[in-house]
């Protein structure tokens, strides 16, 4: 499977085509005219993601680890989150990869639902999940972040490594600085994220880094129902 990135340049699934380009944007100052064509790159990025995503309906997106298989029960979980979101007429939206990503696209898929990937390049190559009904790849983590937030009306995060954890904490900021509203944070696996936010409460809460609706904006739950609740009380109409 492939992909014609803004530059029109074909690569495979997860493969960037200048892999080391980058690691050089991130390693300090460089020459203006650098710094400009990277700039112009970035922007093309972003038309590229607001003209691929442009006419989605309104998504949900999963997040979750790439290394839970088809018999973890959270995979099964993601599985029966993903089609009850896609009863409610909502597109799944995850990275596109296995595990959580791929549990979630295939109950979107099997309960005849909209089901989109949004991949990232990097280093070590990731294949798509076979039950995208679409997806695109972008080269800059902040660019694709921005997209998923963009288009989607909430955020469920299964059990997950960085990654997860990076888009919840990003997605909690915009939340509390007031930069997106009525955008549910979904964190499904009590066992698995109680501790974080045991820490959350014990430390960040009691030395005043945060108030304690930061705090209660963030739900916690293993009850699919109470996801497709939370979701359907922001969902637009129609």
């Amino acid at each position: 499977m492939s992909f014609t990135e803004p530059s029109g340049e074909t690569c495979e699934w997860g493969k960037a085509a200048r892999r080391h380009d980058e690691r050089r944007f991130l390693e300090g100052p460089k020459r203006r005219l650098e710094e400009l064509r990277r700039a112009v790159r970035i922007f093309l990025e972003f038309l590229y993601g607001f003209r691929a995503l442009r006419k989605l309906p309104p998504c949900v997106t999963v997040f979750g680890s790439a290394r839970f298989g088809e018999g973890h029960p959270y995979y099964a979980l993601a599985r029966s989150i993903g089609a009850r979101i896609a009863d409610q007429g909502l597109t799944v939206m995850t990275g596109g990869g296995p595990g959580i990503m791929e549990a979630a696209n295939r109950g979107a898929r099997e309960a005849g639902g909209g089901s989109v990937g949004c991949n990232i390049e990097l280093p070590s190559e990731q294949r798509p999940n076979p039950y995208l009904e679409r997806w695109i790849t972008f080269r800059y983590f902040f660019v694709r972040k921005v997209m998923l937030v963009k288009y989607s009306v909430a955020f469920v995060a299964l059990p997950g490594g960085f990654g997860t954890l990076d888009e919840v904490f990003e997605t909690s900021t915009l939340i509390q600085t007031g930069k997106i509203r009525n955008f549910p944070v979904l964190l499904v696996g009590v066992e698995f994220w109680r501790p974080l936010l045991d820490y959350l409460e014990e430390n960040l809460l009691s030395a005043g880094t945060i108030d304690r609706l930061d705090l209660e904006r963030i739900v916690l739950t293993d009850d699919p129902d109470e996801v497709i609740e939370r979701i359907c009380a922001v969902k637009p109409a129609g």
